[in-house]
């Protein structure tokens, strides 16, 4: 991947981990989201990511996850590889893993479970980038990790070639603003909320992780042309589709975690699209049942896609 490639643009749908009934990847069910995902046209792929419940996979789930997507991609668009893991160097164990597998960029947190300061971090994204020699974006993503990523910390090491972008998944949009705003080096700008794409886009965003894109790509890929060519009506009008749709993750109410109930949803989704073959989610997450998987139809239903 070359610099120029660096500079992420478009739809990067971060892809679920589909599973068997007794918990290990189906590679063929991810191969079908694959071909699904790529032909609603989507930029690049970023497998190993939250919505791929890469915090469940094994060391051994996650390398079938690259060697199926990395090979069945075949070099069409990029592979950015998550290799998120609590310190450093459990963090270059997974480097290694995802080098070897073909990845054409990597994707990480700041260390999260040891209370951390900016100097570690910085010293973190140095050592990452250094060992994998490849474009490394930044995961913002303090909900899980408990450290939100500055502007200035992010623009430092833009500044210094460390860091290739962000995918902001922290709700800040101020601070997302100032990113945009500030940037010299280029420095790929990825919004990581489904619900507010045409928003980010408008303030100069360069593109879009959105979960929800593993259920429907097309809408978010036309969702980017819209705004790509300054029909900013027909991106509101297509992302206020989106955001009925995303209702789905809601479905799992209060008797379950977000996590069981939005990658749940997802899964449940893709399971009646006939994407995947089982909806099941790693353990412990609580699976959603049969009432709610109606539900999620019907959601299906009223946005088009069933």
């Amino acid at each position: 991947m070359t610099s120029a490639d660096a500079m992420l643009r478009g739809v990067i749908p971060p892809v679920c981990t589909p599973m068997t009934p007794d918990y290990q990847v189906d590679a063929v069910s991810l191969t079908r989201l694959v071909d699904h995902l790529l032909a609603g046209g989507v930029d690049a792929l970023f497998v190993l990511g939250s919505s791929s419940e890469v915090a469940y996979l094994t060391d051994a789930q996650r390398r079938v996850v690259l060697d199926t997507v990395v090979g069945h991609v075949g070099g069409q668009v990029p592979v950015l590889a998550g290799v998120i893991d609590m310190t450093t160097p459990r963090v270059l164990e997974h480097v290694r893993v995802a080098v070897e597998a073909g990845v054409s960029g990597l994707v990480a947190t700041a260390p999260f479970y040891t209370r951390t300061h900016p100097a570690e971090i910085r010293t973190h994204f140095r050592t990452v980038a250094v060992r994998g020699g490849l474009p490394l974006y930044a995961y913002d993503l303090p909900v899980s990790v408990h450290t939100k990523l500055s502007a200035d910390l992010l623009l430092e090491l833009a500044g210094e070639g460390v860091l290739a972008g962000v995918k902001d998944s922290s709700g800040d949009d101020g601070g997302l603003r100032q990113v945009i705003l500030r940037r010299e080096a280029p420095f790929s700008v990825l919004t990581g909320s489904e619900v507010t794409v045409d928003s980010a886009l408008w303030m100069g965003a360069d593109g879009v992780v959105p979960g929800l894109g593993n259920v429907d790509p097309h809408g978010y890929t036309e969702l980017y042309r819209c705004a790509s060519r300054g029909d900013w009506e027909a991106a509101r009008v297509e992302q206020e589709r989106l955001a009925r749709l995303f209702e789905i993750v809601h479905v799992g109410g209060t008797r379950m975690g977000g996590s069981s109930s939005g990658l749940g949803a997802f899964k449940a989704a893709l399971h009646l699209r006939g994407v995947i073959d089982c909806p099941i989610t790693a353990l412990p997450q609580v699976p959603l049942n049969d009432e709610e998987a109606g539900r999620i139809g019907k959601l299906l239903a009223s946005a088009g896609l069933l």
